[in-house]
């Protein structure tokens, strides 16, 4: 398993974030005042959210802060693998659509943080890990993976 290289789905794997996000969007449309029409591509939206709250990402960083236990639990049995695969040796990356802020809440949250070693979109991932990580989408994809 030393030198193996994992790409993780945040939301499919560890902790679906979608919920928490439109829980924020919500809440800022409403603390500005503003309609937020944001595609469902949180990337896309990010550029929307510039446009229409200027500096929001402090504004999503603090309501998931105070918000993630709410929708975010530790799963013992994904954990246990993901030490495990840290263990062997393997490199683990996460990838999500989710603002850097939200994805590392998230993490912190389910648990994973330090069993996590880069954060970002999936290209960005895998430029980090290098060569050709094995893309994860799923806590069965997780759970299916040779501990050797």
């Amino acid at each position: 398993m030393s030198g193996v290289a994992i790409a993780l789905d945040l939301d499919g794997v560890l902790a679906d974030t979608r919920l928490l996000w439109d829980a924020w969007l919500e809440d800022a449309a409403r603390r500005a005042r503003v309609d937020l029409d944001v595609p469902a591509d949180r990337e896309a939206a990010a550029a929307v959210l510039d446009e229409a709250l200027g500096d929001w990402r402090p504004l999503l960083a603090r309501f998931a802060a105070d918000r993630a236990p709410v929708f975010i639990r530790p799963r013992a049995d994904t954990n246990a693998v993901l030490r495990r695969l840290a263990a062997r040796g393997a490199r683990i990356g996460v990838f999500s659509d989710a603002p850097r802020e939200l994805a590392e809440i998230a993490l912190a949250h389910a648990g994973a943080s330090r069993q996590v070693e880069v954060v970002g979109t999936l290209a960005e991932v895998q430029a980090e890990l290098g060569g050709d990580p094995a893309v994860v989408r799923s806590r069965e994809e997780l759970a299916a993976l040779p501990l050797r």
